[in-house]
């Protein structure tokens, strides 16, 4: 693959879909040759396109045996089906959050993915946002000391305008739950940072979402990281109108900061003992489906990184066990809303 372009197929033509699509026909060492949705390209507006088009994975990888990645951007429900049907043909996997809806999912296209030793990539684009970036740095050599608390809160808008009645969003089958489409991004970039979470507590409500969807739109959760300080995450879709902000506080032994704004791209606070914040680069918007905002678009960059590792050039970013561990996380704090519904 050292001289030749990386061939991709993408699977599913929705919003991330495209921005998949359109990242990959951007890149230089890449090539889109086909994209699938079961809707008709007239119904998702790509009639432009000159990829080839399927309504059918198994058609699309029959038909195309040159393809060396195919991209999931499918309902969440469908990821872990719609990865072990590609890597049964032999194909690398970049996965769209969450790898799946639960770890067992996970677990078997882990397990696949070894056996015909292909790369599964799941997409957490957050890591790449120069506040991320600065701050993984800022953890990693000690400069704020040991980890004391940690404060994660995701306030966004999702009403009616996202949750609509002839969509998969809001189904427990196909979305999973607001941790999951919301807010895995976060928490991924919480694991990433301070690792695995235990002993964890959590309240759940549904303050606006009764009849739009099958789970909450708000959580309290609290526990301990097994790497030693305590945190908690609190999150809510029930803000009124447009998004509040996603943001993470750190109390460390040598300082503190908070990473604040929208989609967590904005340093708001930064004291640190004998330390002089430097100036970071501008973070990308956040993704704009119209009436509401998604995560920083950064896809660009996880395209980079597939066209990189397979070149054999660098490192996989979010590989599958950072995924399996980001969906182990929300599924152990979502056994507690199960038993919150018991009690």
């Amino acid at each position: 693959m050292s001289n030749s372009k990386i061939k991709f197929a993408v699977i599913g033509q929705g919003h991330i879909g495209k921005r998949h699509a359109e990242m990959i026909r951007r890149h230089p060492e890449a090539e889109l040759v086909a994209v699938c949705d079961v809707l008709t390209k007239e119904q998702i507006g790509i009639t432009a396109i000159s990829e080839k088009f399927y309504n059918s994975l198994d058609d699309l990888l029959k038909a195309h045996p040159e393809i060396d990645v195919v991209n999931i951007a499918t309902p969440n429900g469908l990821h872990s089906e719609h990865a072990l049907k590609a890597l049964e043909y032999n194909k690398h996997i970049v996965c769209e959050k969450p790898m799946a809806l639960n770890k067992a999912d996970c677990e078997a296209i882990l397990f696949k993915a070894l056996q015909v030793h292909k790369q599964v990539f799941c997409v957490m684009q957050n890591r790449y946002s120069p506040p991320s970036v600065w701050i993984n740095d800022i953890i990693e050599k000690k400069i704020i000391g040991d980890i004391f608390m940690v404060q994660l809160n995701c306030y966004w808008n999702r009403d009616d305008r996202y949750y609509k009645k002839e969509g998969w969003k809001g189904k427990q089958d196909l979305d999973g739950g607001t941790l999951f489409t919301q807010f895995s991004h976060f928490i991924d970039i919480m694991y990433w940072l301070f690792g695995d979470i235990k002993n964890i507590k959590a309240k759940f409500n549904d303050f606006t979402h009764t009849t739009t969807t099958d789970f909450e739109d708000s959580g309290l959760i609290s526990f301990d990281f097994t790497n030693g300080g305590m945190g908690c995450i609190n999150y809510s879709t029930a803000i009124w109108d447009t998004n509040l902000e996603s943001s993470i506080t750190i109390i460390g032994s040598k300082g503190s900061v908070k990473i604040g704004g929208q989609y967590m791209n904005d340093v708001e606070y930064c004291h640190i003992k004998d330390y002089t914040m430097p100036i970071l680069a501008e973070t990308n918007p956040g993704n704009d489906y119209g009436a509401y905002k998604g995560s920083a678009a950064n896809h660009n960059y996880i395209i980079d990184n597939v066209v990189d590792v397979l070149k054999n050039r660098n490192t996989i970013t979010t590989n599958a066990m950072e995924g399996l561990k980001v969906v182990d996380i929300i599924e152990r704090i979502y056994s507690l809303r199960q038993k919150n519904r018991k009690s």
